[in-house]
């Protein structure tokens, strides 16, 4: 299944497992990040002492149009195009309603929403050449919005809009799906031990998810899924079965 695939946010956490497990695959895997510089290349690292020159790393913040360019121009040049991309890099803080900042607004919607337009735009030929496809890494709270998360959750919800949208602009020759995580890792900073344990009370499993558990969904869309596009795969342990 050697497919060449551009990761954004692929330092750490759920990007970084998705990495892992799409390169254990065979496949390529150019690794995006902004700041964790030292993340991505251990990360690098170790992928490529497995499969020699199988990895890259770009570093680039994605609020930045000429970044963007460069990312979508150095990934295709890597080895000769791109197959799938992950659009997984997110920024994710509270912001209330009555404290946004413009900033605040800029940098939420910029990574969420405005980062995996723009690159599927300009990946969308290679895409088209390869029969690729795109999987958007979206969240629960974009159908049912986080409280005290407001532009992060309207960001989502345009994300996962997107999804839907780009499905019908860039069908046949590229498929547009998405998954939705629920609670899968906390915050790294600024969540009590009792308010995990609230939110793993409204989750039908009674446990958060793993890291593994959306990565196997993103493997899922990209291998098993050639007749499903514009589609959201929740992944959530039954969290959205409760109000």
């Amino acid at each position: 299944m050697q497919k060449n695939i551009l990761i954004t946010g692929a330092a750490k956490r759920i990007g970084a497992t998705c990495a892992r497990l799409l390169h254990s695959k065979g496949n390529n895997i150019v690794l995006h990040y902004r700041s964790s510089q030292e993340a991505a290349l251990q990360l690098c690292n170790e992928l490529n002492q497995k499969r020699p020159g199988s990895v890259t790393m770009i570093q680039a913040d994605l609020l930045n149009m000429q970044a963007l360019e460069m990312v979508a121009r150095e990934a295709a040049q890597a080895w000769g195009g791109i197959d799938v991309l992950v659009n997984n890099a997110s920024a994710f803080y509270p912001a209330a309603v009555g404290e946004v900042t413009e900033q605040q607004w800029d940098e939420l919607l910029g990574s969420n929403l405005k980062a995996p337009f723009f690159l599927a735009k300009l990946l969308s030929d290679t895409l088209a050449d390869h029969n690729g496809c795109i999987v958007n890494i979206v969240d629960i709270h974009a159908e049912r919005g986080l409280k005290g998360y407001p532009v992060y959750s309207i960001a989502k919800a345009g994300l996962a809009a997107m999804t839907r949208v780009l499905a019908k602009e860039l069908g046949p020759d590229v498929r547009v799906n998405a998954v939705s995580p629920g609670a899968i890792l906390w915050p790294e900073h600024g969540l009590s031990e009792q308010a995990k344990a609230e939110i793993v009370q409204r989750v039908a499993l009674k446990r958060h998810g793993e890291a593994l558990d959306i990565a196997k969904a993103v493997l899922f869309l990209i291998k098993d899924a050639d007749y499903m596009t514009g589609q959201i795969l929740t992944v959530d342990g039954g969290r959205t079965l409760f109000c």
